[in-house]
């Protein structure tokens, strides 16, 4: 599923115009995309979970040349499902 299919989606649940619906999902994208540059904490109960952790320093390797590759800290966005979503099957 891609960002049009969520898109088209609304529009088909809603019965609003597509181009308010693109604007509202895009609005929604942009918020979680601000909260979680803030490392604040989404919580969407019966979705998941998103947050932002930091992520340790290592070494890697190249898997052409098998060089040793430093891997600097840095952050990375993490998911939690929910219950509701680890029941899918």
């Amino acid at each position: 599923m891609i960002k049009l299919d969520i898109i088209n989606e609304v529009v088909n649940r809603t019965g609003i115009t597509k181009t308010k619906a693109e604007d509202a999902v895009e609005k929604v994208f942009d918020s979680m995309k601000q909260a979680l540059a803030k490392g604040d904490r989404i919580e969407l109960r019966g979705f998941g979970i998103f947050n932002v952790r930091p992520r340790k320093t290592g070494i890697g390797r190249n898997p052409r040349t098998g060089a040793e590759v430093a891997i600097p800290p840095g952050k990375a966005v993490r998911f939690k499902p929910g219950k509701e979503l680890q029941q899918l099957h």
